[in-house]
């Protein structure tokens, strides 16, 4: 299926917009689904299998969609699928959920998909990035719990890729996965507080969105390794009383990426149900 194009008044046919959604999870689609119509969509996962499931049910429900397998652990994987996109059209918008999570992955794992891939992203997109472009990257929650010294988030926000996981902040974590993650999506936060400029300068966009507990795969897997149900304890104690769901984070992502946010960069959208307001100033201990 092609994109309808406009066409200018020499009757040359515009470039499509194009977006981009990393991740074919929950999450992940359920983006590419409020983003992608009318518009060249360009999906990306490491897993082939995973992505071509998405691609096919993107497809049967009419979107221009097109798979492209990406490791974002690997800049030279993130900047094949940069010039992909470029090469695509007129790049309008990127989102960046593609992660692992503490309750799945090493502590290893997790710097090198949610913080390095990240990393990556960003710089990679900001070559390409046009007037206009906005993209997204999906933090974490998580990442308001940090406990970080000035220092060690100025190194985080602004060290070269090659040099982050060597900072004192990162060998400090050792093999505590759910350390690494909280450090990481932290990271992901204040390393695009620090890019905004950059990106500003060109007519671009660059901001976070921090989901509470969204009801994905992969958050059933940390509630499956959580037995006593900690999770939903808090769930209730907080008041909302449920998980969010990927529509709610999609629509998150729709209004950064859209016009009526044209002032906001450099940023975090807390989507949480109001669970990092109760653990901060209502949880007893």
């Amino acid at each position: 299926m092609h994109n309808r194009t406009d066409r200018t008044q020499d009757g040359t046919a515009d470039a499509p917009d194009v977006v981009v959604v990393t991740g074919a999870g929950g999450m992940g689609t359920a983006i590419a689904r409020r983003l992608g119509s009318g518009r060249t969509l360009l999906l990306a996962d490491a897993s082939q299998r995973q992505l071509d499931r998405a691609v096919e049910s993107l497809s049967v429900e009419g979107y221009a969609v097109r798979g492209v397998v990406t490791d974002v652990s690997e800049r030279a994987s993130v900047e094949a699928l940069a010039r992909t996109a470029a090469d695509a059209g007129r790049l309008v918008a990127v989102v960046h959920t593609a992660g692992v999570a503490a309750a799945t992955a090493s502590a290893r794992k997790i710097f090198d998909v949610d913080l390095l891939g990240t990393v990556h992203v960003i710089e990679a997109f900001e070559e390409v990035a046009v007037r206009g472009t906005s993209l997204v990257c999906v933090a974490s929650m998580a990442g308001h719990y940090a406990s970080l010294s000035r220092e060690d988030e100025a190194a985080l926000a602004t060290a070269p890729a090659e040099e982050l996981l060597a900072l004192d902040a990162v060998a400090a974590v050792g093999d505590d996965a759910m350390s690494a993650y909280i450090l990481a999506k932290r990271a992901n936060h204040v390393r695009v507080q620090a890019a905004a400029l950059a990106w500003n300068l060109r007519g671009a966009r660059i901001n976070t969105v921090s989901p509470g507990v969204i009801s994905t795969a992969m958050s059933k897997a940390e509630a499956d390794s959580d037995p006593e149900g900690h999770m939903m304890k808090m769930l209730d104690a907080c008041g909302v009383g449920r998980t969010g769901t990927p529509g709610e984070i999609a629509d998150a992502v729709a209004f950064l990426t859209g016009p009526q946010s044209l002032y906001v960069t450099g940023t975090d959208l807390l989507v949480d149900g109001g669970q990092a307001g109760w653990i901060r100033w209502h949880r007893q201990g």
